[in-house]
């Protein structure tokens, strides 16, 4: 008779990073209001009382996923910022951007920050998870880059003009109104 090796439980930890993994799928999905935490739940193959006992409400759960895309991004940020072949600002901005634009590729992170930012409107604690989030990638964009304000600025607005292009696929198509958006900014 074969030795059965005991069947090893995952711990609350672990079944929190799964339910976050399921969550941004779900939320990338569906937006704040359109996602339940059922939803989640099921997909998580868990159930929505656990889901609760690791989230205790689905803003926190929401909240999580956000802060859970801001350190990806962030970490992105900083690869390129180890990785570029110079030092000037605009050498680090610009691959800081290219690393970003391969990021957005990722179309689930791209959409839980949009989904995040219209949710920040009208919900207290999304808002002040989205101004952390961007608070702590602002400063860090600021350090690694040594940019001028107006570069900091810029690196960001490039980044939400990204998003637009992006979300609508203003890139598909060949119109003047989409060249002018679309000029001087590629996307990977």
């Amino acid at each position: 008779m074969k030795s059965e090796r005991p069947r090893q439980l995952s711990t609350a930890e672990e079944r929190r990073e799964t339910v976050l993994r399921t969550a941004i799928g779900a939320f990338a999905a569906r937006g704040y209001w359109g996602t339940t935490t059922s939803e989640v739940a099921k997909a998580a193959g868990i159930s929505q009382a656990y889901v609760y006992r690791l989230f205790p409400n689905k803003e926190l759960l929401f909240t999580a996923v956000v802060e859970h895309c801001f350190v990806q991004v962030r970490a992105s940020l900083e690869r390129a910022a180890t990785e570029v072949k110079g030092s000037s600002p605009e050498a680090v901005l610009g691959a800081m951007g290219h690393e970003y634009a391969l990021l957005i590729s990722d179309n689930d992170l791209m959409l839980i920050q949009l989904h995040a930012q219209a949710a920040a409107v009208s919900e207290p604690a999304v808002r002040e998870a989205v101004r952390q989030g961007y608070a702590r990638l602002v400063e860090y964009v600021r350090g690694a880059s040594g940019g001028t304000e107006g570069q900091v600025q810029e690196f960001f607005a490039r980044g939400m003009l990204c998003h637009l292009i992006v979300s609508m696929g203003a890139d598909e198509v060949d119109a003047p109104w989409t060249r002018t958006l679309t000029a001087g900014v590629k996307h990977v």
